[in-house]
């Protein structure tokens, strides 16, 4: 009874751009209403990733004067390139339609995070950044809020001199907007079981890199993907290098976590990825300036769960939302949010009903539907796979009688003796780096005497099951080296968990086979520090 208890009506769980827009919407709606935005990271965008290409529908809807209001929108998409890449040459495809980007903007997507806060603060929606939402408070099965963890707690926890108790925040609604594989969300799946009339959800892992590179090589607006090498044909992946603002280049890659080599690692393969001969003479004469990665949902239309609760929604990310083969997902998160704000007034109810209806009058619901096979496709292989892409896009154009199914990624890796060791190659720390140097670029702030947010149901699992069957793949899908496996000195293995270097981008939580590693917020403000990713 001594926490600190804030009351609002209307509480949002995450202040990405689902978040934010939620917020945003309700505060035109209704200037009385009094509603507050929660955000783990130390700053709005802390914790913000994405390539990012912004559509910029559900933005004309939701600020039309956003040009002068100077949204960060600088750089115009101008030109689009889609490569199919062997070991040597690069081939240039024909973009697909949901790839083009006319009309669209290169942005930087913690920056426009951080524009819309503002606009969000200057409408009186009030923001909390640094407080992690940490459990969910229910009135019999009704949510009416959160708590936020303490801060200050040692290892062991035991208050330190820092100790800072959490708070109670109660709300009529709580909106969550926590992005792909929020910890709260999950526990509401779980316990509503809101995924029981949904296909499986399926995840992917994006690793991304800014770097500064010399005028003579810089296209602002240049929009490229690549896919093939050095992924195999089984498994489903590729590229993005956007080119923005003055000088700078956003690289990365994306992985599907269904992926079957225990052996594969997704770090080394975009440091490979690197040294092709068509994307290399990019970053010889340049400058990394920072490093991150995040899981991204790839279920699409047939995993979207059941969106209400008593008490509260799911928005953005958090919902699936993302539309995959056109390789966005911020307008959809933004208008899933304007679409929570407009269901949830008036406040008369404990359940939004009209929600769910109203996301399928919207215009989300034709978009994810139309492209609801191409993803799920590819897991017959890229060549078998694309041929369908095509068919289902220019001849069917997404109104084929079938809808296919997802699979859960865990399961699809195999037992270490079923698969190829890869020799990945050395680092020139010049185009490619070592895991720890690229670490160190995620600006990680994290006290090392907090307790470890990494929870394992079974601590012998991991020796037991994943080192033994599969070799421990949790040292390689992890993209910032938080697990390890130590030898004492009776040279018994054990698993030792680097909690400081998590970046929380929630491989762990998706890709254990066993599932027996549950992500948990560390202590508020934690994590990455992303500038501009």
């Amino acid at each position: 009874m001594d926490t600190h208890v804030l009351a609002f009506d209307i509480l949002i769980i995450g202040a990405g751009p689902a978040g934010l827009s939620a917020a945003i919407r309700l505060s035109q709606l209704d200037r009385t209403l009094s509603i507050a935005v929660l955000e783990k990271g130390a700053e709005v965008g802390s914790h913000i990733l994405s390539g990012a290409v912004l559509e910029p529908r559900a933005l004309d809807e939701l600020i039309p004067d956003w040009q002068q209001k100077k949204a960060p929108l600088d750089t115009t998409a101008s030109e689009d390139k889609f490569l199919f890449l062997t070991k040597n040459h690069a081939v240039r495809l024909p973009t697909p339609s949901p790839m083009k980007n006319e009309g669209n903007y290169i942005i930087s997507l913690g920056k426009f995070c951080r524009w819309l806060a503002n606009y969000a603060e200057s409408q009186g929606v009030n923001i909390f950044p640094g407080f992690a939402a940490t459990d969910i408070l229910y009135d019999q099965e009704r949510v009416i809020g959160v708590l936020t963890g303490d801060k200050g707690i040692d290892k062991h926890g035991k208050p330190t001199e820092r100790y800072q108790k959490g708070m109670t925040l109660t709300a009529k609604q709580t909106i969550f907007a926590e992005g792909c594989r929020g910890s709260l969300t999950q526990t509401l799946f779980n316990r509503f079981q809101l995924q029981k009339s949904c296909g499986m959800q399926t995840y992917a892992l994006g690793l991304k890199e800014l770097w500064e590179i010399p005028d003579s090589l810089h296209q602002a607006g240049l929009v490229m993907h690549s896919i093939g090498w050095p992924l195999d044909t089984k498994t489903y992946g590729g590229s993005f290098i956007y080119h923005f603002d003055k000088n700078l280049m956003d690289i990365g890659f994306v992985i599907g976590l269904d992926y079957q080599n225990t052996y594969l690692n997704p770090y080394e393969e975009f440091q490979r990825f690197k040294t092709h001969p068509f994307i290399r003479p990019f970053l010889e004469n340049g400058k990394r300036i920072q490093y991150g990665a995040r899981a991204l949902n790839e279920g699409g239309f047939q995993a979207i769960p059941q969106l209400t609760f008593p008490g509260g929604l799911i928005i953005g990310c958090g919902a699936g939302f993302l539309n995959v083969p056109k390789i966005k997902g911020i307008h959809t998160a933004m208008k899933s949010g304007m679409i929570a704000a407009e269901s949830l007034l008036p406040l008369s109810s404990d359940e939004c009903k009209s929600y769910p209806d109203n996301i399928k009058k919207s215009w989300i619901w034709p978009e994810l539907y139309k492209v609801r096979n191409i993803r799920p496709a590819m897991n017959w292989g890229l060549k078998t796979g694309l041929l369908y892409a095509a068919i289902d896009t220019y001849l069917l154009r997404g109104h084929a009688p079938w809808t296919f199914s997802n699979h859960a990624d865990y399961l699809q890796i195999s037992p270490a003796h079923l698969c190829k060791k890869i020799d990945y190659p050395k680092h020139d720390n010049k185009i490619t780096f070592d895991l720890m140097s690229s670490v160190f670029l995620s600006n990680i702030h994290y006290d090392e005497n907090q307790p470890c947010h990494l929870k394992l149901k079974n601590p012998m699992t991991p020796i037991e099951v994943n080192l033994k069957l599969f070799d421990a793949p949790e040292q390689r899908y992890c993209p910032a080296g938080v697990y390890e496996i130590q030898y004492n000195e009776n040279n018994q293995p054990q698993l030792h968990i680097n909690a400081g270097n998590c970046i929380h981008c929630k491989a762990c939580d998706i890709k254990d086979p066993t599932q027996n590693i549950t992500w948990t917020p560390p202590e508020g403000g934690s994590g990455p520090q992303y500038g501009m990713m």
